[in-house]
């Protein structure tokens, strides 16, 4: 009974968070577009370095979004008209994702600096309720702006730099968001977020993610009905859904939800857990091209391959009771990765063998996450009858 007055009442996902994530489908698969650019064989360098800025730009914006309704979210008509402007910008800037984003630079970032307003705007909204805040809520509230409307000027003055210098500044406004963690170490620590609401909105952003990459493994069931292609599109869809299984499992069975935290460091993490989704949705159609050289494309794919998991396991820091993975289970996830790198490196020209081994290395992780967290459920569980 006593625990049950201080549990903590679960923060709900809102219809209208669930709206706003739609547009971020149409921006996924518009900075995956940009991947389809291939010259002499593979992705220029300055094009993936294109679709990883705008990558994070939007994983940022949407972070700045997901938090504010994390602490502050009241479903008033104000945040609603703040959301819906959003999203209206948010198409601006995803019609600026190309590989000719020069011509739109102006377009683009002028969206970018808006959508930085008009959550400083929610936050002034809601510092006018100083008086039924505590000290700390209002320094954060104060602070939180700033960072905003800083990262508004750095992005709008980037506008006619870029005119007379040619050079875009914008991405620095990335840095310059980065100094909370250094400058407010102290306010980060007094303002945790609701941990299961923030890990269910980005697990909703993953499964987007999934969706994406459903769609780009259409093509392997195109064609006449054979058994060569038969076996390819299987082999592709158990990529995927093994994929999307372990993720699940660390979801559903791994990832303690009800902790206090920043979840900062959670959505870092997930950055580069997203952006190496994104590229296995790509190295996927690029293993059908003819036209995309065969090493480069199958390097790109095992290191994204590599990339997911590292992050993904990485995420045992917020496992329950916070037990991290030993040395020895690091160890043997490097060691079966580098197994399959090399395994590929030696089938990378016999693409019947090759896609054998990825599927195979994809649920060898998942059984190997299975039975690590049954072991370590079973080894606290006994700890505590002890």
């Amino acid at each position: 009974m006593i625990g049950e007055l201080f549990k903590k009442e679960e923060k709900k996902v809102e219809y209208i968070e669930l709206i706003y994530d739609l547009i971020f489908v149409y921006i996924i698969g518009r900075n995956n577009s940009l991947l389809s650019s291939v010259e002499n064989g593979f992705i220029p360098g300055s094009v993936y370095l294109t679709y990883f800025l705008t990558t994070l730009i939007a994983l940022h914006i949407w972070y700045l979004t997901t938090v504010f309704i994390n602490r502050y979210g009241s479903k008033s008509v104000a945040e609603y008209i703040g959301i819906f402007i959003n999203m209206y910008l948010l198409y601006y800037m995803a019609d600026g994702t190309r590989v000719a984003w020069q011509s739109y630079y102006t377009k683009y970032n002028i969206a970018w600096g808006l959508i930085l307003v008009n959550l400083a705007v929610q936050y002034f909204i809601k510092l006018r309720q100083a008086e039924k805040l505590t000290p700390w809520v209002t320094a954060h509230i104060k602070f939180s702006m700033g960072m905003l409307l800083g990262e508004a000027v750095i992005v709008f003055a980037s506008v006619p730099l870029f005119s007379l210098t040619g050079i875009p500044l914008s991405p620095l406004a990335l840095l310059f968001v980065l100094l909370p963690l250094f400058l407010r170490r102290d306010l980060s620590r007094l303002m945790s977020v609701d941990f299961a609401h923030l890990t269910e909105r980005v697990m909703l952003y993953v499964v987007f993610t999934f969706g994406e990459m459903i769609i780009s493994i259409s093509g392997y069931f195109s064609g006449g009905f054979n058994l060569r292609s038969t076996y390819f599109s299987l082999m592709a869809f158990l990529i995927v859904a093994g994929l999307f299984l372990i993720y699940g499992y660390f979801y559903d069975h791994i990832i303690d939800r009800e902790q206090d935290a920043s979840g900062t460091g959670y959505m870092l993490l997930h950055i580069f857990l997203i952006t190496a989704l994104n590229n296995i949705s790509v190295a996927l159609e690029f293993m059908r091209e003819p036209e995309v050289d065969a090493v480069p494309k199958t390097i790109f794919l095992v290191a994204s391959f590599v990339v997911y998991y590292i992050f993904l396991f990485s995420l045992e820091k917020y496992a329950y009771c916070c037990k991290k993975p030993s040395a020895k289970f690091w160890a043997l996830i490097i060691g079966v990765s580098v197994l399959f790198a090399a395994l590929i490196a030696l089938s990378y020209n016999m693409s019947d063998l090759s896609i054998a081994i990825t599927v195979c290395y994809i649920y060898s992780m998942f059984a190997i996450s299975v039975i690590h967290s049954r072991l370590h459920r079973r080894k606290v569980g006994e700890d505590d009858r002890r």
